[in-house]
């Protein structure tokens, strides 16, 4: 029998309530429970000064490696190499796409890989950079709840989108078979919110500040509302700065909100949303070969068909991973007590697998977290190059999953100077 024994981490797992320093007990892949008797072959792990968490739910990645172009990275690199034990593809795959996402994706990868499947025929091609292939006529309602249907094990939810482009486009039509999708297949909807891409040369007369209160009129309860802190228009905060009045009533419905971290993400606008008392339920990081810095495969386009002004806002200047948008979260002012369930057991719960991840119970597969807990001052800072000052850092030291370990040494994962050199 293999052991293996976590000696002396902080435990942090929300799902049962525990927050202490102990030891936590695994055998072959199993956990046995905190503090529990142990064999002297053990291979013990010192983790004084560490976080033991449930295994971090990455509930949104861009890992269609290939067929999505330079978007999809690898998802090892994303996931097990980064500290996180399970990753969420948000819209790579399609009713299309899917089989070939299971066999040559989800199947080899040593993380756990799950999806929310794409409304569009065509999945996630080149992240969306083609918008004639993202227009009402290339959805079908029923392959794709066929798809859904066919495979529970692999398909969590539906990705959709609901941004500037697309409203200028086509108004509500897309949004709203996306939403039938939803209903058929009786699987939550993961709706981007912000500008996806560029408005065309001549567009419908859209509000952006009408996008959100329109879209709300659609979602049920277990939909996620995605991008919270978006610096694009369309999304919680209206062209006044306002937070919408509306998503109290909404997430009252049981509407669920995940970060969705990203380019997108904007430290201004994250401080009005927590400050009207907004706080997300899952943290998505959103990675993927725009805004994380790897070389794009071969023979895909250097110029798109329907590109921004300099840089695209796909493109991010930050490097960033799932723990450090924790750490963002944390210079913003949520406690640890806030920002682990939103990679631990509310993320397991948006998935329907309460049950099966995101605790540490014993009988729970050991999938578990590492991180290292540093206080210090370090800068922050955003694609608009906003800069917060952290006073407490964390970073992936190494993963279990089912049991194995794995080292975080993702080539992509970001290094922060201290504060003081930062600024000098």
């Amino acid at each position: 029998m293999s052991t293996t024994v976590l000696k002396g981490g902080r435990v942090v797992d929300p799902a049962t309530g525990t927050d202490e320093q102990a030891d936590l007990v695994i055998q072959n892949g199993i956990v046995t429970g905190l503090n529990a008797p142990y064999a002297s072959d053990a291979d013990v792990i010192d983790c004084s000064g560490n976080l033991v968490l449930p295994g971090m739910i990455d509930t949104h990645a861009h890992i269609y490696r290939y067929v999505t172009g330079r978007f999809g990275l690898d998802p090892d690199m994303v996931g097990v190499r980064s500290g996180v034990t399970t990753l969420v593809d948000q819209g790579g795959p399609s009713c299309m796409t899917l089989p070939g996402f299971r066999h040559f994706i989800a199947e080899p990868a040593k993380t756990r890989v799950l999806a929310f499947i794409s409304a569009y025929l065509v999945g996630g091609l080149e992240g969306h950079y083609y918008p004639q292939l993202y227009q009402p006529e290339c959805l079908d309602i029923d392959a794709t709840a066929k798809a859904v249907e066919a495979n529970p094990d692999l398909v969590k939810g539906i990705k959709a989108h609901a941004e500037l482009g697309g409203f200028q486009r086509w108004g509500m039509d897309v949004i709203k078979l996306a939403a039938q999708i939803g209903r058929q297949s009786r699987m939550p909807v993961y709706l981007h919110f912000g500008q996806l891409w560029p408005s065309p040369e001549d567009p419908m007369d859209i509000d952006p500040d009408t996008i959100f209160p329109s879209v709300l009129e659609l979602v049920k309860p277990g939909d996620v509302l995605a991008h919270p802190f978006t610096r694009h228009p369309g999304g919680f905060v209206d062209k006044h700065g306002q937070v919408h009045g509306l998503i109290r009533d909404v997430l009252d419905k049981g509407v669920k909100i995940d970060v969705g971290h990203g380019s997108h993400f904007s430290f201004d606008v994250a401080r009005k949303v927590l400050d009207a008392g907004i706080v997300p339920n899952t943290l998505g990081a959103d990675m993927h070969g725009y805004n994380t810095r790897v070389a794009p495969p071969p023979g895909t386009p250097d110029v798109h068909s329907d590109p921004e002004e300099g840089d695209h806002m796909f493109a991010g200047a930050v490097r960033f991973s799932l723990t450090s948008a924790m750490t963002s979260m944390l210079a913003l002012g949520l406690t640890l007590d806030q920002v682990v369930p939103m990679v631990t057991s509310n993320a397991a719960a948006m998935l329907g697998m309460a049950d099966d991840i995101g605790h540490l119970k014993p009988g729970a597969v050991a999938d578990v977290s590492v991180l290292n807990d540093e206080r210090g001052q370090w800068t922050l800072r955003d694609n608009e190059d906003h800069r917060v000052t952290a006073e407490r850092m964390l970073t992936p030291r190494f993963c279990l999953r089912a049991g194995e370990r794995f080292d975080a040494d993702a080539p992509t994962l970001p290094q922060f100077a201290p504060a003081q050199a930062a600024s000098a």
